[in-house]
């Protein structure tokens, strides 16, 4: 039988030490920089992927839930499937034009299509 370990634990069912004292501990937050000043890279890339190409954006210091929902609003733009993965999106396609304008609209000014 498995047992789920609780996330405010840390993962510690039982302890024996005397002095120990749960504390929960405190989840790091990724500096949020104003859009301007973020410095993207909208890039092809084939690696791992079976030889097909997608286009990955890199760069973005926002909070993974804006990064799931750029990806989302992305994905649409492009009529194409894609993620949100490790602070970065992954847009399924050759779609750099298209990403490089739309982020600039956004007033991601800095943003650069790598070839």
């Amino acid at each position: 039988m498995n047992r789920k370990k609780s996330k405010s634990s840390g993962g510690i069912v039982y302890s024996t030490s005397q002095d120990f004292k749960l504390t929960e501990e405190e989840e790091q937050e990724r500096i949020i920089a104003p859009p301007a000043q973020q410095q993207l890279k909208v890039l092809l890339d084939r690696k791992q992927r079976g030889g097909k190409v997608v286009t990955l954006i890199e760069g973005l210091q926002l909070s993974d839930s804006d990064i799931d929902d750029m990806a989302r609003q992305l994905k649409t733009h492009c009529g194409g499937g894609g993620s949100a993965k490790n602070g970065e999106i992954i847009i399924q396609g050759d779609h750099r034009d298209k990403i490089v304008q739309w982020l600039i609209k956004k007033g991601f000014s800095k943003t650069k299509r790598v070839s």
